[in-house]
């Protein structure tokens, strides 16, 4: 091998392992940041609920539309993490248990 062949292959052995190890150091910081996210999501959309009923209703149209995009938050944290944040518990659960109408008992008056 001569060695400008060798230096080439080296080049390219070389350029390979540190893509190789881009690619790593990505998938192993992607799902921090996508747990991050999804959290984020839960949290804004949660609070969102508790604004709506707070000043609309419990059984208004924008607390309606805010249990719907809490369950969205939910169901995108589900399908990219296999978990979702449960922000009354402060904990991640790892199994599809929500209830889409879990908060509705915090505004029962009876």
């Amino acid at each position: 091998m001569s060695l400008r062949s060798h230096l080439h292959s080296s080049l390219i052995s070389r350029t390979i392992l540190t893509a190789f190890f881009f690619a790593a150091a990505i998938c192993v910081a992607a799902p921090k940041a996508s747990a991050e996210d999804c959290q984020k999501r839960i949290i804004k959309a949660d609070h969102n609920l508790h604004q709506a009923v707070e000043h609309h209703g419990a059984e208004s149209r924008e607390a309606e539309h805010a249990r719907h995009e809490l369950a969205e938050a939910r169901s995108y944290c589900w399908d990219h993490d296999h978990r979702w944040w449960d922000v009354d518990a402060s904990r991640w659960h790892t199994e599809h248990d929500w209830d889409d109408h879990d908060h509705d008992h915090l505004y029962d008056h009876h």
